[in-house]
């Protein structure tokens, strides 16, 4: 059989392969019924409908013709680092700077990703998360977040 799109077909691979991980992960958790899922619940139908989705998606790369074979290109390396620097800084700064730096942190060094950084946009789109992640889970859900940085205390 003929590949008819090289993208269409390596996600839709990549797709099957992290649904059903997620899928036989959550078989090690309770499944609970319908009416009182348990923690097994919820990831286990996530992964079987990602797979079902990547599966339809490798169908399409397999039988619909695309001009030009549609192939595969380079690796976008810097937003992948940038991303992956983001999630790791994340993780440190939360627990002992506080949401307050943590998240523009976040925003900001994650905007850089992208070809077109702009300051204002990113600054703005810091302070929005921040305000409504503080509403969220520290107002509404009373979450023990830590706010401020842990040297400056509560």
């Amino acid at each position: 059989m003929k590949i008819k799109s090289q993208r269409d077909f390596w996600s839709g691979l990549m797709f099957i392969g992290v649904g059903l991980a997620f899928a036989w992960g959550a078989t090690n958790y309770s499944f609970g019924s319908s009416a009182r899922p348990g923690p097994g619940y919820f990831p286990f139908g996530l992964g079987l409908l990602m797979a079902l989705l990547g599966a339809m998606v490798l169908f399409k790369a397999l039988t619909i013709e695309v001009e030009g074979g549609d192939p595969v290109g380079a690796f976008a390396w810097k937003p992948l680092g940038f991303i992956v620097l983001t999630v790791a800084i994340f993780g440190w700064a939360l627990p002992h700077l506080g949401m307050v730096i943590a998240l523009p942190l976040l925003v900001v060094v994650a905007a850089l990703a992208g070809d077109e950084f702009h300051w204002g946009e990113a600054l703005l789109n810091a302070a929005i998360l921040t305000a409504g992640s503080w509403v969220i889970f520290i107002l509404g859900l009373k979450l023990t977040i830590p706010l401020w940085p842990s040297f400056i205390g509560n």
